[in-house]
């Protein structure tokens, strides 16, 4: 039978894949805050910057936010169920939250297509701060730079996590978790949590400020 190595600290006990997946979530959350601070130091140094929904569709964002907030709450429920060995709690809501995230990434992928086909009122909103062209850019600007930059690295972890969520379902299926043996699930649910965290952050600094 597998053994999973235990470490003992002052806080507790942690599995050698906890661990692991914190050193990881530590050293993603300080490039995260580079690209987020990078984004901040070039509003500062810049007065072509469009005001708050000028540009950007903050209600269609706000309820990718929601969906996504949503999808967090989900995987709280997939933990809760293992604990008390409910195999198809686990199964219904890690679909559930693998959903929330590909949702996301349809309508952030609609939102670009958007931005990128171009209009003759996004030209207009654009040429209204002093920005050219009818698209909206990763090469409009520091803004179009900023606002790619991290929505589109951001977009990767998405995608990473209903990847990853989808082969611990998988695995699910296969009866692989109980309630003595979830420690996969919580990893995954560590890094989910993690990407829905950041979201809030770059929906604040990017499209909210």
């Amino acid at each position: 039978m597998n053994q999973t190595l235990t470490i003992k600290d002052p806080f507790g006990t942690a599995t050698t894949g906890k661990l692991g997946m914190w050193l990881f979530l530590i050293m993603d959350a300080l490039t995260f805050a580079t690209i987020l601070l990078g984004g901040i130091y070039l509003r500062l140094r810049t007065d072509l910057w469009p005001d708050a929904g000028i540009v950007l569709n903050i209600p269609l964002t706000s309820l990718n936010t929601f969906l996504l907030i949503m999808s967090s709450f989900t995987m709280v429920m997939a933990m809760n169920a293992i604990k008390h060995n409910n195999q198809k709690g686990l199964k219904t809501f890690l679909f559930l939250t693998i959903m929330g995230g590909v949702t996301f990434l349809g309508i952030q992928v609609y939102e670009y297509s958007h931005f990128i086909m171009g209009s003759p009122e996004m030209g207009a909103a654009l040429t209204s701060v002093g920005l050219s062209g009818n698209s909206f850019l990763w090469t409009t600007g520091a803004y179009g730079s900023a606002f790619y930059a991290t929505t589109a690295f951001h977009g990767l972890h998405v995608l990473s996590g209903v990847i990853y969520l989808t082969v611990i379902l998988v695995k699910a299926n296969n009866g692989a978790f109980s309630s003595s043996n979830f420690d996969h699930v919580e990893i995954a649910g560590l890094f989910w949590h993690f990407v829905d965290l950041v979201w809030i952050l770059v929906f604040t600094i990017i499209y909210l400020i």
